[in-house]
């Protein structure tokens, strides 16, 4: 698993570039504490029930990001535009996730979960696809990652068309189990796979 990211302190940005036409996409760390407020708010929506926080409330989203914090295998962004939290992202070792119980993971499968956050004003065609975009190329570009795996509601499918569009290639729907741990409890779901080679490193 890539862990580059480790080495980041505070809110340093650790990527950033330019989108034509939207403006400086950066990445940084989530910081419980301080974003807790603004991911439950996220999270509450009933269009991001896939999260399964539907019910938490603000404390219980920053001890779950505590949780991720502490971890090497498991990592949670936040995508800024021009300096306005636009997106959630998170990344984890597959190896070291229950989605290893669904499919044969390969070394350096690095698993991917997106959460657009509500655009300031109107729609703009290709938002979507400018945040996504960095976030895909910030991890495609960290030592060790061979493959980027998507796993999001079979149901959504414009979700899933997404990220066919971004390259990925659709694999099977399998059923991720059921986390009951002291630290955090995460629901069984019904999960579509999705696969994106990485361009080997040279």
């Amino acid at each position: 698993m890539p862990t580059a990211h480790r080495n980041a302190t505070g809110l340093r940005p650790l990527y950033s570039r330019t989108a034509d036409g939207f403006g400086r996409i950066c990445l940084r760390r989530v910081d419980p504490a301080a974003d807790a407020g603004l991911i439950h708010g996220w999270v509450s929506e009933e269009r991001a029930r896939f999260w399964g926080m539907g019910g938490a409330d603000r404390e219980r989203v920053r001890e779950v990001y505590e949780d991720l914090d502490r971890r090497d295998t498991h990592h949670a962004f936040l995508a800024l535009l021009d300096g306005v939290p636009a997106a959630l992202f998170q990344s984890y070792d597959c190896a070291a996730d229950r989605v290893s119980e669904c499919y044969p993971v390969r070394p350096g499968d690095v698993g991917v979960h997106l959460l657009i956050g509500p655009p300031p004003g109107p729609p703009r065609p290709g938002y979507t696809a400018a945040l996504l975009g960095a976030f895909l190329s910030y991890l495609g570009g960290l030592p060790g990652t061979r493959r980027l795996v998507a796993d999001p509601d079979p149901a959504n499918h414009k979700a899933v068309a997404r990220l066919e569009r971004a390259g990925f290639v659709r694999g099977p729907e399998v059923d991720l189990p059921e986390i009951d741990l002291p630290e955090v409890r995460i629901p069984a779901k019904r999960a579509r796979l999705l696969f994106l080679d990485t361009p080997p490193r040279r």
